[in-house]
């Protein structure tokens, strides 16, 4: 079970992204997650969801409430679920000290709750913060692990602590995972190209998620004795890409930035936007082929240079190998998006509706420009 703690959450002024994410790694290692929670921070409220937990599940995982505040009542609601007194752990002290004595400062003495424990709990260093985590295993086996809120300080923890101990014993037996990012295709068409039998199948287990950039197939498996986790896991593999393999641009935790990059094999790119907010460049990040971004306004058909000519106007003007003219217009509550894309070969151009209008009009503008591009630079790479 997981449990998000803070009023921050409960009032919807902070969104819980940390919940999902671990859900979808657990998952992915063949651990069932009963339930996930956000919690206000209340020192009963989050007792009672800790204590529920326990008599529920064996391992509980909570983010956030580590602080130095006294809003901060994670380890005190640890503490009281499990009916265990807090102490002061003397090296997690001189740890905290250390922090704040080599930015040349006392440590406020409100922060010394940070290095409170109890029996059973170890510390689990944070080298991105002073919120120290907590390791607590009980004496009847259940398992209990303190994250702090901030992702930067909890994802590090999680992957370079967590998980290695989770992986190495806790979780009892050996697996594996898999992801395949598709796009071009909903969550629901997915259903009936992959089959009803092999999504309901136990071990290997094959799951679909729809994420805001692509859906995704993950493939999890543990070793049955008889073929390794890993086995099995290639196994299911191999049959979804004979089923859905046309619609997979990315695996793992590969983004679009990366599969363009491997399409784009050391070329450059630079992107002309008109009416999507500049969604595609932000969605591409700071990719090293990405030279030049330029949003232009001004509304469709009027006076605007065809996009053909304005690819390849970019492509000239900026010296670069690639270059994308992406124009987004609402129509009808979706939104029409075309694009062209500029290359040494030829220049090409598509149409594509993308579902919704406004902001998820744009946003969604931008990964069907990434589905073009990834589309046409393929077939160029065939052709050539």
């Amino acid at each position: 079970m997981i449990l998000a703690v803070g009023t921050e959450l409960t009032t919807g002024t902070t969104r819980d992204t940390n919940s999902g994410e671990l859900a979808r790694e657990l998952t992915g290692l063949g651990v069932k997650v009963q339930r996930t929670s956000a919690l206000p921070d209340d020192l009963a409220a989050v007792s009672a969801a800790v204590r529920d937990a326990l008599a529920q599940v064996d391992l509980v995982v909570s983010t956030g409430g580590l602080g130095p505040t006294p809003d901060d009542l994670t380890r005190e609601a640890i503490a009281a679920a499990c009916g265990l007194e807090l102490r002061v752990d003397p090296p997690t002290e001189a740890w905290l000290r250390g922090i704040f004595g080599r930015r040349g400062t006392d440590m406020p003495e409100a922060n010394l709750k940070q290095a409170w424990l109890v029996d059973g709990a170890e510390t689990l260093p944070n080298a991105h913060g002073s919120a120290p985590g907590w390791w607590l295993e009980r004496p009847d086996g259940l398992l209990i692990v303190a994250l702090p809120g901030p992702p930067r300080e909890m994802w590090p923890m999680w992957r370079e602590q967590v998980l290695p101990r989770l992986m190495a014993g806790r979780l009892g037996v050996e697996r594996a995972t898999h992801t395949l990012r598709l796009s071009g295709i909903g969550e629901s068409a997915l259903v009936a190209l992959i089959g009803e039998p092999i999504l309901r199948g136990a071990n290997p287990q094959v799951a679909t998620y729809a994420r805001a950039d692509a859906v995704d197939v993950v493939a999890s498996a543990e070793s049955d004795g008889r073929s390794t986790a890993q086995e099995l896991v290639d196994q299911a593999v191999g049959l979804l890409r004979e089923r859905v393999g046309e619609y997979v641009f990315a695996e793992g935790a590969q983004t679009w930035a990366d599969a363009l990059a491997a399409r784009l094999a050391g070329r450059t790119m630079a992107v002309v936007e008109m009416g999507t907010g500049g969604q595609l460049a932000a969605l591409l990040g700071a990719a090293d082929f990405l030279v030049h971004g330029e949003l232009e306004r001004g509304e469709p058909g009027r006076g605007e240079p065809e996009l053909n000519e304005r690819a390849q106007r970019a492509r000239a003007e900026r010296g670069v190998d690639v270059a994308v003219a992406v124009r987004a217009s609402e129509n009808d509550g979706d939104t029409n998006v075309i694009v062209a894309v500029a290359t040494d070969a030829a220049t090409r151009k598509v149409a594509r509706k993308a579902f919704l209008g406004g902001d998820e009009g744009r946003r969604r503008a931008a990964l069907a420009a990434c589905a073009a591009l990834w589309t046409i630079l393929g077939e160029q790479r065939v052709d050539g």
